[in-house]
Protein backbone atom coordinates (compact mmCIF):
# COMPACT_ATOMS: atom_id res chain seq x y z
CA UNK A 1 0.00 0.00 0.00
CA UNK A 2 2.01 3.24 -1.22
CA UNK A 3 2.42 6.04 1.30
CA UNK A 4 0.03 9.02 0.54
CA UNK A 5 0.90 11.74 3.30
CA UNK A 6 2.07 13.37 0.21
CA UNK A 7 1.70 13.20 -3.40
CA UNK A 8 1.79 15.33 -6.46
CA UNK A 9 -1.15 15.31 -8.84
CA UNK A 10 -1.48 14.02 -11.80
CA UNK A 11 -1.46 16.61 -14.32
CA UNK A 12 -2.05 16.71 -18.10
CA UNK A 13 1.59 17.57 -20.03
CA UNK A 14 3.32 17.63 -17.59
CA UNK A 15 3.69 14.78 -14.84
CA UNK A 16 4.72 12.68 -17.55
CA UNK A 17 7.69 9.98 -16.72
CA UNK A 18 10.66 12.76 -17.47
CA UNK A 19 9.45 14.88 -14.88
CA UNK A 20 8.69 12.11 -12.65
CA UNK A 21 11.87 10.99 -12.46
CA UNK A 22 13.48 14.30 -12.24
CA UNK A 23 11.21 14.62 -8.87
CA UNK A 24 12.30 11.34 -8.07
CA UNK A 25 15.57 12.80 -7.58
CA UNK A 26 14.31 15.73 -5.12
CA UNK A 27 12.08 13.37 -2.99
CA UNK A 28 12.37 9.48 -2.45
CA UNK A 29 9.13 9.08 -0.58
CA UNK A 30 6.53 11.49 -2.43
CA UNK A 31 3.97 9.41 -4.50
CA UNK A 32 3.90 10.57 -7.34
CA UNK A 33 0.80 10.00 -10.73
CA UNK A 34 0.90 9.97 -14.47
CA UNK A 35 -0.89 12.27 -16.40
CA UNK A 36 -4.33 10.62 -17.30
CA UNK A 37 -4.11 7.91 -19.69
CA UNK A 38 -7.59 7.08 -21.21
CA UNK A 39 -8.43 3.38 -20.46
CA UNK A 40 -8.94 2.53 -23.92
CA UNK A 41 -5.63 4.02 -25.08
CA UNK A 42 -3.91 1.48 -22.70
CA UNK A 43 -5.93 -1.69 -23.91
CA UNK A 44 -5.83 -1.03 -27.75
CA UNK A 45 -2.76 1.45 -28.01
CA UNK A 46 1.03 1.60 -27.62
CA UNK A 47 1.36 0.38 -23.94
CA UNK A 48 5.01 0.27 -23.42
CA UNK A 49 5.07 3.82 -25.01
CA UNK A 50 1.72 5.17 -23.00
CA UNK A 51 2.95 2.98 -19.15
CA UNK A 52 6.71 2.61 -19.77
CA UNK A 53 8.30 4.20 -16.51
CA UNK A 54 12.18 4.63 -14.81
CA UNK A 55 12.13 1.84 -11.95
CA UNK A 56 13.52 4.39 -9.54
CA UNK A 57 9.90 6.26 -10.10
CA UNK A 58 8.61 4.23 -7.58
CA UNK A 59 6.19 4.59 -5.87
CA UNK A 60 3.82 6.12 -8.60
CA UNK A 61 0.37 5.76 -9.49
CA UNK A 62 -1.28 5.50 -13.02
CA UNK A 63 -4.45 7.74 -12.91
CA UNK A 64 -6.73 6.19 -15.85
CA UNK A 65 -9.97 7.86 -17.59
CA UNK A 66 -12.98 6.44 -18.78
CA UNK A 67 -16.41 5.16 -17.81
CA UNK A 68 -16.65 1.16 -19.54
CA UNK A 69 -16.09 -0.98 -16.29
CA UNK A 70 -14.91 -4.00 -18.60
CA UNK A 71 -12.20 -1.52 -20.49
CA UNK A 72 -11.00 0.16 -17.30
CA UNK A 73 -10.61 -3.28 -15.68
CA UNK A 74 -8.13 -4.57 -18.43
CA UNK A 75 -6.56 -1.41 -18.55
CA UNK A 76 -5.53 -1.82 -14.87
CA UNK A 77 -4.56 -5.38 -15.26
CA UNK A 78 -2.35 -4.25 -17.59
CA UNK A 79 -0.71 -1.24 -15.02
CA UNK A 80 -0.51 -4.21 -12.47
CA UNK A 81 1.79 -6.00 -15.36
CA UNK A 82 3.56 -2.62 -15.83
CA UNK A 83 4.50 -2.51 -12.13
CA UNK A 84 2.40 0.62 -11.24
CA UNK A 85 1.66 0.98 -6.86
CA UNK A 86 -1.63 2.15 -7.24
CA UNK A 87 -4.29 2.83 -10.19
CA UNK A 88 -6.77 6.07 -9.98
CA UNK A 89 -9.55 6.67 -11.56
CA UNK A 90 -10.17 10.41 -12.42
CA UNK A 91 -14.00 11.91 -11.85
CA UNK A 92 -13.01 15.31 -11.68
CA UNK A 93 -11.76 16.47 -14.68
CA UNK A 94 -14.16 19.19 -16.07
CA UNK A 95 -12.68 19.83 -19.77
CA UNK A 96 -15.17 19.42 -22.33
CA UNK A 97 -13.17 16.62 -24.67
CA UNK A 98 -12.97 14.67 -21.44
CA UNK A 99 -17.07 15.69 -20.73
CA UNK A 100 -17.51 14.69 -24.07
CA UNK A 101 -16.05 11.18 -23.70
CA UNK A 102 -18.59 10.82 -20.93
CA UNK A 103 -15.80 10.29 -18.53
CA UNK A 104 -14.02 13.06 -15.64
CA UNK A 105 -15.77 15.22 -13.04
CA UNK A 106 -19.33 14.39 -14.92
CA UNK A 107 -19.29 10.78 -13.61
CA UNK A 108 -19.86 12.39 -10.17
CA UNK A 109 -24.11 12.23 -11.82
CA UNK A 110 -23.25 8.57 -12.19
CA UNK A 111 -22.06 7.03 -8.93
CA UNK A 112 -23.79 3.99 -9.65
CA UNK A 113 -21.32 3.41 -12.56
CA UNK A 114 -18.51 4.67 -10.84
CA UNK A 115 -18.99 2.23 -8.65
CA UNK A 116 -19.20 -0.35 -10.99
CA UNK A 117 -16.20 0.92 -12.58
CA UNK A 118 -14.07 0.34 -9.27
CA UNK A 119 -16.11 -3.39 -8.60
CA UNK A 120 -14.92 -4.43 -12.16
CA UNK A 121 -11.20 -3.00 -11.62
CA UNK A 122 -10.67 -4.02 -8.29
CA UNK A 123 -11.82 -7.89 -8.75
CA UNK A 124 -9.33 -7.69 -11.22
CA UNK A 125 -6.24 -6.79 -9.38
CA UNK A 126 -4.48 -6.73 -6.02
CA UNK A 127 -3.16 -3.08 -6.20
CA UNK A 128 -5.09 -0.17 -4.31
CA UNK A 129 -7.79 1.32 -6.93
CA UNK A 130 -8.57 4.83 -6.04
CA UNK A 131 -10.89 7.95 -6.97
CA UNK A 132 -9.90 11.24 -7.24
CA UNK A 133 -13.39 13.43 -7.41
CA UNK A 134 -14.49 17.05 -6.71
CA UNK A 135 -17.25 18.13 -3.96
CA UNK A 136 -19.60 18.53 -6.58
CA UNK A 137 -20.62 19.21 -10.32
CA UNK A 138 -22.86 22.53 -11.43
CA UNK A 139 -25.97 22.42 -8.75
CA UNK A 140 -25.45 19.12 -7.67
CA UNK A 141 -23.16 20.49 -4.92
CA UNK A 142 -25.02 19.73 -1.64
CA UNK A 143 -22.93 17.96 0.77
CA UNK A 144 -26.07 15.16 0.61
CA UNK A 145 -25.21 14.77 -3.27
CA UNK A 146 -21.23 14.01 -1.99
CA UNK A 147 -22.07 11.74 0.64
CA UNK A 148 -24.18 9.75 -1.57
CA UNK A 149 -21.53 9.54 -3.83
CA UNK A 150 -18.94 8.43 -1.72
CA UNK A 151 -20.86 5.62 0.03
CA UNK A 152 -22.19 4.01 -2.91
CA UNK A 153 -18.43 4.49 -4.31
CA UNK A 154 -17.26 2.91 -1.45
CA UNK A 155 -19.44 0.36 -1.43
CA UNK A 156 -17.90 -0.71 -4.14
CA UNK A 157 -14.61 -1.56 -2.51
CA UNK A 158 -12.91 2.22 -3.17
CA UNK A 159 -11.04 2.43 0.44
CA UNK A 160 -9.22 5.78 -1.06
CA UNK A 161 -10.15 9.38 -1.73
CA UNK A 162 -8.66 12.38 -3.20
CA UNK A 163 -10.60 14.84 -2.93
CA UNK A 164 -9.86 18.09 -4.76
CA UNK A 165 -11.86 20.41 -2.18
CA UNK A 166 -13.51 22.53 -5.10
CA UNK A 167 -16.87 22.20 -6.96
CA UNK A 168 -16.38 21.85 -10.80
CA UNK A 169 -18.70 23.67 -13.08
CA UNK A 170 -19.07 21.65 -16.43
CA UNK A 171 -20.13 24.59 -18.75
CA UNK A 172 -18.76 27.88 -18.97
CA UNK A 173 -15.80 27.37 -17.44
CA UNK A 174 -11.91 26.24 -18.31
CA UNK A 175 -10.39 23.69 -16.69
CA UNK A 176 -7.74 26.20 -15.83
CA UNK A 177 -11.06 28.38 -14.19
CA UNK A 178 -12.05 25.84 -12.21
CA UNK A 179 -9.07 25.45 -10.70
CA UNK A 180 -9.41 28.95 -9.44
CA UNK A 181 -13.04 30.33 -9.24
CA UNK A 182 -15.08 27.57 -7.73
CA UNK A 183 -13.74 28.55 -3.66
CA UNK A 184 -11.97 25.91 -2.05
CA UNK A 185 -13.96 24.17 0.94
CA UNK A 186 -11.28 22.19 3.02
CA UNK A 187 -13.97 22.10 5.44
CA UNK A 188 -16.74 19.79 3.32
CA UNK A 189 -13.64 17.61 2.66
CA UNK A 190 -12.59 17.25 6.64
CA UNK A 191 -16.56 16.92 7.52
CA UNK A 192 -16.07 14.10 4.48
CA UNK A 193 -12.83 12.67 6.74
CA UNK A 194 -15.00 13.02 10.05
CA UNK A 195 -18.15 11.38 8.48
CA UNK A 196 -16.78 8.38 6.90
CA UNK A 197 -13.12 7.58 9.64
CA UNK A 198 -13.04 4.20 7.47
CA UNK A 199 -11.42 5.57 4.28
CA UNK A 200 -8.32 7.05 3.61
CA UNK A 201 -9.38 10.97 2.65
CA UNK A 202 -6.14 12.55 0.71
CA UNK A 203 -7.09 16.73 0.36
CA UNK A 204 -6.15 18.21 -2.92
CA UNK A 205 -6.25 21.76 -4.03
CA UNK A 206 -4.33 25.43 -3.51
CA UNK A 207 -1.65 23.48 -0.95
CA UNK A 208 1.51 25.30 -1.77
CA UNK A 209 3.81 24.81 1.09
CA UNK A 210 4.92 21.77 2.93
CA UNK A 211 4.45 23.92 6.23
CA UNK A 212 0.47 23.88 5.07
CA UNK A 213 1.03 19.84 3.60
CA UNK A 214 1.87 19.23 7.49
CA UNK A 215 -1.27 21.54 9.01
CA UNK A 216 -3.82 19.70 6.54
CA UNK A 217 -2.40 16.24 7.45
CA UNK A 218 -3.71 17.00 10.93
CA UNK A 219 -7.35 16.18 9.40
CA UNK A 220 -6.65 14.45 6.63
CA UNK A 221 -4.77 11.01 5.91
CA UNK A 222 -2.98 12.92 3.26
CA UNK A 223 -2.03 16.15 0.64
CA UNK A 224 -1.86 16.12 -2.98
CA UNK A 225 0.27 19.18 -4.20
CA UNK A 226 -0.51 20.05 -7.76
CA UNK A 227 1.74 23.01 -10.10
CA UNK A 228 3.06 24.33 -7.19
CA UNK A 229 5.58 21.05 -7.64
CA UNK A 230 6.25 21.64 -10.90
CA UNK A 231 7.08 25.21 -10.57
CA UNK A 232 8.72 24.52 -7.66
CA UNK A 233 10.05 21.27 -7.76
CA UNK A 234 12.94 21.99 -4.78
CA UNK A 235 9.68 22.32 -2.48
CA UNK A 236 9.49 18.34 -2.34
CA UNK A 237 13.15 18.85 -1.06
CA UNK A 238 12.49 18.81 2.52
CA UNK A 239 9.17 16.36 2.70
CA UNK A 240 11.58 13.20 2.92
CA UNK A 241 12.24 14.50 6.45
CA UNK A 242 9.12 17.01 7.03
CA UNK A 243 6.68 14.39 5.98
CA UNK A 244 7.95 10.90 6.28
CA UNK A 245 10.73 11.48 8.82
CA UNK A 246 12.90 10.35 7.18
CA UNK A 247 16.72 11.85 7.81
CA UNK A 248 18.73 10.03 5.45
CA UNK A 249 18.38 12.09 2.36
CA UNK A 250 19.98 15.58 2.52
CA UNK A 251 20.07 16.99 -0.94
CA UNK A 252 21.53 19.56 -2.33
CA UNK A 253 20.16 20.85 -6.41
CA UNK A 254 23.94 20.33 -7.58
CA UNK A 255 23.05 16.76 -6.29
CA UNK A 256 19.40 16.32 -7.67
CA UNK A 257 21.51 16.94 -11.05
CA UNK A 258 24.00 14.64 -10.31
CA UNK A 259 21.86 11.74 -10.15
CA UNK A 260 19.19 12.66 -13.24
CA UNK A 261 22.27 13.27 -16.16
CA UNK A 262 22.64 9.61 -16.38
CA UNK A 263 18.98 9.09 -16.81
CA UNK A 264 18.91 12.18 -19.15
CA UNK A 265 22.34 10.64 -21.15
CA UNK A 266 20.37 6.91 -21.36
CA UNK A 267 17.40 8.70 -22.70
CA UNK A 268 19.16 10.68 -25.14
CA UNK A 269 20.76 7.67 -26.23
CA UNK A 270 17.35 6.18 -27.05
CA UNK A 271 16.50 9.28 -28.88
CA UNK A 272 14.36 11.35 -26.59
CA UNK A 273 14.88 14.68 -27.20
CA UNK A 274 16.50 17.34 -24.74
CA UNK A 275 13.89 19.21 -24.73
CA UNK A 276 11.53 17.04 -23.25
CA UNK A 277 13.37 16.30 -19.88
CA UNK A 278 14.88 19.96 -19.33
CA UNK A 279 11.26 21.68 -19.46
CA UNK A 280 10.62 19.95 -15.99
CA UNK A 281 14.18 21.00 -14.70
CA UNK A 282 13.47 25.47 -15.59
CA UNK A 283 12.11 25.49 -11.88
CA UNK A 284 14.45 23.84 -10.03
CA UNK A 285 16.40 27.28 -9.06
CA UNK A 286 12.95 29.22 -8.37
CA UNK A 287 13.48 31.76 -5.97
CA UNK A 288 16.94 31.81 -5.87
CA UNK A 289 19.64 34.02 -7.20
CA UNK A 290 20.76 33.25 -11.32
CA UNK A 291 17.25 31.33 -11.06
CA UNK A 292 16.55 33.57 -14.47
CA UNK A 293 19.80 32.81 -16.39
CA UNK A 294 19.09 29.31 -15.45
CA UNK A 295 15.78 29.12 -17.25
CA UNK A 296 16.87 31.14 -20.46
CA UNK A 297 20.31 29.56 -20.67
CA UNK A 298 18.79 25.75 -20.54
CA UNK A 299 15.78 26.76 -22.69
CA UNK A 300 17.91 29.13 -25.21
CA UNK A 301 20.56 26.36 -25.46
CA UNK A 302 17.77 23.30 -26.03
CA UNK A 303 16.41 25.77 -29.04
CA UNK A 304 19.98 26.34 -30.50
CA UNK A 305 20.55 21.80 -30.34
CA UNK A 306 22.86 20.64 -28.35
CA UNK A 307 24.05 17.78 -25.87
CA UNK A 308 24.12 17.61 -22.29
CA UNK A 309 26.88 20.15 -21.97
CA UNK A 310 23.62 22.41 -21.91
CA UNK A 311 22.94 21.49 -18.45
CA UNK A 312 26.66 22.38 -17.44
CA UNK A 313 26.35 25.79 -19.32
CA UNK A 314 23.00 27.16 -17.97
CA UNK A 315 24.90 25.86 -14.39
CA UNK A 316 27.88 27.77 -15.35
CA UNK A 317 25.17 30.73 -16.11
CA UNK A 318 23.91 30.83 -13.29
CA UNK A 319 26.75 30.82 -10.63
CA UNK A 320 27.67 34.01 -12.78
CA UNK A 321 24.77 35.74 -12.20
Amino acid sequence: MPDRRLCVAPMMDWTDRHCRRFLRAISKRTLLYTEMVHANAVVKGDRNYLLQFDAAEHPVALQLGGSEPKALAEATVIAEQFGYDEVNLNVGCPSDRVQSGRFGACLMAEPALVAECVAEMRSRVRIPVTVKTRIGIDDNDSYAFLCGFIMEVAQAGCEVFVIHARKAWLKGLSPKENREIPPLCYDVAAQLKHDFPQLEIIVNGGVKTLDEAKSQLEIFDGVMIGREAYHNPWMLAAADESIFGDTSMPRTREAVLEEFLPYMEAQLAQGTPLRAMTRHMLGLYQGMPGARNWRRSLSEGVAKGGGLELVYEALRERAAA
